[in-house]
């Protein structure tokens, strides 16, 4: 058992009553007359994992714009997102959420910026979805205001005016966000990035999110191309941007933070930004290395995240533990990360990026029950360490994933929603969106 804060035990127990922990040790748990009793032999116990960055409508579209930098991958995707609908929505979420909670994700946050007019209610689509998988879920109500006619990257018609961004941001606060310890859905506030969204809409929402108290995020420095873009348009560089528009503060976390300077570094640790690092789909455009063991160095706040399904197609949560820290290892050398830190990424770093951290992403006594249980026998058992036998090489199968003390999978298969037919669902999106987009693509 690891429990990410410092204590480990070779062999433990974990004891749940309700949807908390209540304790945590070694040896057998005691005997508790009709509690049901969990095995966990040949396992490694772990905190669930968090997921901090994610497109679910992605699942759709998965497999085009194979070769491309992330502005053409855009300009290539944009136009057959334009034609989605709540039904693709609904199938792309229950498929991605469902692949994340086989890879050990408890809690899942999504950022969904694209809402075509009279397409249905897509933000409520993905977060039905969730609720049936029974994953804790953060999704970000995005958006995107600046077209092509104002010097935006997006075409004109997938954005919305402001006015419309800011009263459905405040609509979806208002009727899903709760903040309760236990909670199993909050929402939060995302402009999609510097070249989609203007001055005035990234200003407001900051207003807005602080004045209902949920946090912010938003894409920032992914590639070299958004920093020549704000150089050229704003006359700085992206993080410089967003400190003057109020953009900086422990209830704001950037996807991606590839290109950073140490000044950039310095202001988020100081100011308790937090990155969601996310090593595949940096890798798959080509976008760079993030420098999270700087950032990690620096005090920053990091987590783990899969991006967009059509960004890092079929990558699982539990493989962006391994991907961090061999891209790191990659960057700076083999000591640059290590299998214990890069679990930490993907469990407490993630609950701190959410500001979850007093709820999820350790094995503690007053925590929520989200917990993964990894099959380390058999062939895994070859090496000595449970820890780096989970984290190098092939995921181990995943024998049991909990939230809040529920089963969500058992065995390497979603018990709560069946697993055949989650993975229709998403196929059945991709061909429905594939048809939408015809006269476009």
């Amino acid at each position: 058992m690891v429990t990410v804060t410092g204590e480990e035990y070779p062999g433990g127990h974990i004891v749940i009553e309700g949807d908390r922990i209540t304790s945590v040790g070694s040896g057998p748990a005691p005997r508790t007359e009709g509690a049901e009793r969990i095995d966990g032999t040949g396992c490694l116990a772990t905190p669930g994992l968090v997921n901090t960055h994610h497109h679910l409508y992605q699942w759709a579209s998965q497999g085009l714009a194979k070769d491309n930098t992330l502005f053409e991958w855009l300009v290539t995707l944009y136009r057959p997102w334009s034609k989605m609908d709540a039904e693709v929505v609904a199938g792309a979420a229950s498929a991605g959420l469902g692949w994340l909670a086989k890879s050990g994700c408890t809690t899942a946050s999504d950022l969904h910026y694209v809402f075509p007019k009279g397409r249905g209610d897509l933000f409520d689509a993905e977060i039905q979805a969730a609720a049936e998988l029974g994953v804790r879920f953060h999704p970000c109500r995005g958006s995107m205001d600046r077209g092509q006619s104002q010097g935006g990257l997006p075409p004109d018609e997938v954005v919305e005016d402001l006015d419309t961004i800011l009263a459905e941001t405040e609509a979806a606060i208002d009727r899903y966000h709760d903040d309760s310890f236990s909670s199993m859905l909050r929402i939060a506030v995302a402009p999609c990035s510097p070249f989609s969204v203007s001055r005035d809409l990234l200003v407001r929402s900051a207003e807005l999110a602080r004045a209902k108290g949920v946090r912010l995020h938003t894409h920032l420095c992914e590639t070299l191309d958004e920093e020549e873009h704000c150089l050229e348009q704003f006359g700085m560089s992206p993080v410089d941007y967003m400190e003057t528009l109020g953009w900086l503060g422990s209830d704001v976390w950037y996807a991606h933070a590839v290109h950073l300077q140490d000044a950039d570094i310095k202001k988020m640790a100081d100011t308790g930004t937090g990155a969601a690092h996310c090593p595949s789909s940096n890798a798959r455009l080509g976008a760079g290395i993030a420098r999270v063991a700087d950032m990690m160095a620096a005090g920053v706040p990091v987590g783990l995240g899969v991006d967009g399904a059509a960004s890092a197609e079929m990558v699982s949560l539990a493989g962006e533990v391994k991907q961090a820290m061999y891209m790191q290892r990659a960057r700076y050398g083999p000591t640059a990360l290590t299998a214990r830190q890069a679990l930490e990424l993907g469990t407490l770093g993630g609950a701190k990026v959410l500001g979850r951290q007093d709820e999820i992403g350790s094995l503690e006594p007053g925590k929520l029950a989200d917990i993964a249980l990894w099959r380390v026998d058999g062939f895994y058992a070859a090496v000595d360490d449970p820890v780096v036998a989970f984290a190098y090489g092939q995921t181990p199968p995943l024998a049991r994933l909990l939230v809040g003390g529920r089963t969500v999978v058992n065995d390497d298969e979603l018990v709560t929603v069946p697993q055949d037919e989650v993975g229709r669902r998403g196929a059945e999106a991709h061909r429905r969106l594939m048809k939408l987009a015809e006269e476009v693509l």
